[in-house]
């Protein structure tokens, strides 16, 4: 009897410890684990990022630039993909089946997941999302997520804006806020002021049925976020100079860039060949970006005005003329001789006739090369530094407080630095303590390593019209329509060189007003404006780039340019031209000089030296 009584009891107890354990699992998958109460939700529940609208970007006049347009991605969750018919998708899409099953498997395979949403076909259009939401219910485990895509209502600017790409894993794993598929700006301002244009995602939860159709908002929206758009930028470009500029350039391979010296802001901003920035846009953007890369010659894709380095030639002649003024090696009234070049060196750098010997505004007005190179050996060897060395040193410093030989600072993407050489790099190059004044005598007419670019050259002339000192040049003028955005601030700081006397300013600016009333410049002037200019003919492999620098008017400027077009000989025969128009104008608003504009327009600098190297390899 006692040994049933106590089988009795255990049996009891076996059943309340079954049944403790199935209680505790219970409760801890129905209040502290939710993955079956998820997994039950997410079988009625689609989860949706409600991407932003994009910040709309106008030119200082308020010109529309860049603005959106609606689009759609057709997303898959390849877990919920059942018995569908393949060929009609594939129809609807205009892809064929072995794309389909491409994009299958990729939708599948690592870094997506079957569990994982993904983009599946990207970037429909209005009309081809229309005929698939009527059917779309047909096809569970697909859904369209609405986007946005840019649109350019002028074919400008194609560089200075940048295009939009896709995020990749090395973007998702540096920000958490892209996931893989998400658009961002990938050059240009678009890529500069990327986080003010993307604006904040927002989530909406949306209600399915049984048959994958959408059945409106869960609980109309309670839990949903809504996106935040981005905020507009007005930029400081001139859209209708920027047409017209980009408008000369055409057929020509170069850069050309106009800023305002009284506050940096850059007025036109041209990489020649440039492209339609519509062609970025849409599902032909990747067969577009491949066609524009295999141009060898052209290379639209490239941005010349922040990533070429030119050597600046006769242009770089002002900054000599500033430095020997400064170190007091150099007078307005000093005079050299020129042979048609430089004489101790047996006429090399070579030069072009003219008058012999000039003062200083006479050898900037007439470009003289013989007599930069005696600047440039006076101020190597000047006496007071005691060796070459500590000279070169002080010139170097010098020329790079010009922003030679270092980034402008601007807000342009992928801006590069350009190159003044260093003493550690020709002591590599002629060994320690073996290079002197006239080893190196070409820098004195801007060749030889220097570098600049098209940027950097339009700031220089800008440093000079300002007499020493320089704002950053930008291009984005207000943020959300406020000029005073705390992001822009830095562009409101005044920034000075290692020359501070104006005096020494007004000597060059003289030389400059000289090129223009009879010398490099005299067949371009400007009736009713006068205005400083410098030529230049940059030495080359191939034919000599055309180098021009100019402000205008020459007192209170408002225009300065910098501008060089490869091959194409001197300076005031292509560069010159067409910054002259660019000035008039701008300060104008009409062109004076139509025979010019026609030469301009008509020469076509690109299809010639495609023509020349075809007959070189026959």
């Amino acid at each position: 009897m006692n040994q049933l009584s106590e089988r009795k009891y255990i049996i009891i107890g076996v059943f309340i410890l079954v049944g403790l354990a199935y209680i505790s699992r219970l409760f801890y998958i129905q209040v502290i684990n939710d993955s079956y109460k998820l997994d039950a939700r997410n079988q009625a529940f689609r989860y949706t990022t409600d991407f932003p609208i994009r910040g709309y970007i106008y030119d200082r006049n308020n010109k529309l630039l860049v603005y959106n347009e609606a689009a759609y991605d057709l997303m898959i969750l390849p877990k919920n993909v059942k018995k569908i018919d393949t060929l009609e998708l594939c129809n609807l899409l205009g892809i064929s089946r072995e794309q389909f099953l491409k994009k299958m498997k990729k939708a599948i395979q690592s870094p997506n997941s079957p569990r994982k949403e993904s983009i599946f076909e990207k970037q429909l259009s209005p009309k081809d999302y229309a005929a698939l939401q009527e059917v779309l219910y047909r096809f569970p485990g697909f859904f369209v997520q609405s986007r946005t895509l840019r649109k350019y209502p002028k074919k400008i600017a194609a560089h200075m804006l940048g295009y939009i790409g896709e995020a990749d894993k090395r973007t998702t794993e540096k920000d958490e806020y892209y996931r893989e598929g998400d658009y961002l700006g990938v050059s240009g301002i678009e890529k500069s002021y990327e986080k003010v244009l993307r604006g904040k995602k927002g989530l909406r939860i949306i209600m399915k049925d049984v048959n994958n159709r959408d059945m409106g908002s869960y609980m109309n929206g309670l839990y949903d976020t809504a996106a935040i758009s981005g905020k507009p930028l007005t930029t400081t470009l001139d859209a209708d100079l920027q047409e017209y500029a980009e408008l000369l350039m055409q057929n020509k391979i170069g850069s050309v860039v106009a800023l305002d010296p009284s506050t940096g802001e850059i007025l036109a901003i041209v990489t020649s060949p440039t492209y339609d920035p519509n062609l970025f846009v849409g599902r032909a953007r990747n067969k577009n970006f491949v066609e524009l890369s295999q141009d060898s010659i052209g290379k639209p894709l490239f941005n010349r005005s922040t990533m070429a380095s030119y050597p600046p030639g006769s242009t770089f002649k002002l900054v000599m003329a500033l430095i020997g003024l400064n170190e007091g090696v150099l007078t307005a009234d000093t005079k050299y001789p020129c042979a048609r070049g430089y004489p101790p060196l047996g006429g090399r750098p070579k030069c072009h006739p003219h008058g012999s010997p000039m003062d200083l505004e006479g050898a900037i007005g007439t470009s003289c090369n013989s007599y930069f190179s005696y600047v440039f050996k006076s101020v190597i060897e000047d006496k007071k530094y005691h060796s070459t060395y500590k000279a070169y040193a002080n010139w170097r410093e010098i020329a790079t407080s010009f922003c030679l030989g270092t980034k402008t600072g601007s807000d342009l993407a992928n801006e590069l630095r350009g190159n003044v050489p260093s003493i550690n790099y020709y002591d590599k190059i002629f060994g320690k303590g073996s290079w002197k004044a006239s080893t190196v005598i070409s820098l004195g007419i801007g060749q030889n390593e220097l570098g600049v670019t098209p940027l950097q050259n339009a700031n220089l002339v800008a440093i000079i019209a300002n007499k020493g000192w320089y704002y950053t040049p930008h291009i984005v003028k207000a943020i959300d329509g406020n000029p005073n955005d705390t992001i822009l601030d830095r562009f409101k700081v005044k920034h000075y060189t290692k020359i501070k006397d104006t005096a020494i300013y007004n000597v060059v600016i003289a030389g400059m007003a000289k090129a223009v009333e009879g010398g490099t410049a005299a067949a371009l002037k400007i009736e009713g404006i006068p205005y400083c200019a410098k030529t230049g003919t940059a030495q080359n492999s191939g034919k000599d780039h055309s180098v021009f620098v100019c402000f205008a008017p020459k007192d209170n400027p408002k225009i300065a340019i910098g501008i060089l077009i490869e091959n194409a000989g001197f300076g005031s025969t292509y560069a010159g031209p067409i910054a002259r128009l660019m000035m008039e104008k701008y300060l104008k608003g009409k062109i004076t000089r139509p025979d010019l504009e026609k030469r301009m327009l008509e020469t076509d600098l690109i299809h010639k030296a495609k023509n020349a190297t075809i007959t070189k390899q026959h």
